[in-house]
């Protein structure tokens, strides 16, 4: 059997980015589980914001392809007025049920105040919508910037949170769908782009 591979999408663009270093964290919990895992980094690739009239642009087809490939997801954001990133969301539009129906996805935010979870309530209702499987265990990571040493979380009970975090989309990963229901019949989301 085949390791489960996790892909960590990062939704900030800042080089030293506090959302990189907890995913990153985040995947030694994968590999604590026994599953492989890489950042999405997506200050490395060309994604316009999304034009539903043109199907593949940019390097939209690369994120996609990588994000569908993964067994489960990890999405991270900052928080930016009480929600998740543009840059983040941008991703997620050139998605759909494709790349996330049935999959085990796990939610990380980090906020430079002192509330990251609206963000995460929005990520998890994004997902839920694209019919993907939201981990009720999330990371958030208050006033982010006194919670590193280096790379380091120094918090031990927030650095536990984010390995956890990492070590349940591989334990949750082959997680039986859930039956159809009227509502996902009635999504037709990103098919109708």
């Amino acid at each position: 059997m085949e390791a489960t591979h996790v892909v960590a999408v990062c939704g900030s663009l800042r080089k030293r980015s506090y959302t990189r270093l907890a995913l990153e964290r985040s995947l030694d919990g994968v590999r604590e589980a026994g599953g492989t895992g890489e950042v999405l980094d997506l200050r490395e690739y060309d994604l316009p914001v999304m034009n539903a009239d043109e199907d593949e642009t940019g390097d939209s087809a690369a994120v996609v392809e990588r994000i569908g490939e993964a067994d489960s997801l990890l999405l991270g954001t900052p928080v930016y007025h009480g929600s998740y990133s543009g840059v983040l969301k941008n991703a997620l539009d050139y998605c759909g049920f494709d790349e996330f129906d049935g999959k085990t996805v796990g939610l990380l935010a980090v906020a430079g105040g002192g509330f990251p979870v609206t963000a995460l309530e929005h990520l998890r209702s994004v997902c839920r919508a694209l019919n993907a499987w939201v981990l009720p265990h999330q990371a958030a990571l208050p006033h982010v910037s006194a919670q590193f040493d280096g790379e380091e979380v120094t918090d031990e009970g927030l650095d536990r949170r984010v390995r956890v975090l990492g070590r349940r989309v591989v334990e949750y990963a082959s997680i039986e769908p859930d039956p159809a229901t009227f509502e996902a019949e009635e999504n037709v989301g990103a098919g109708g782009r």
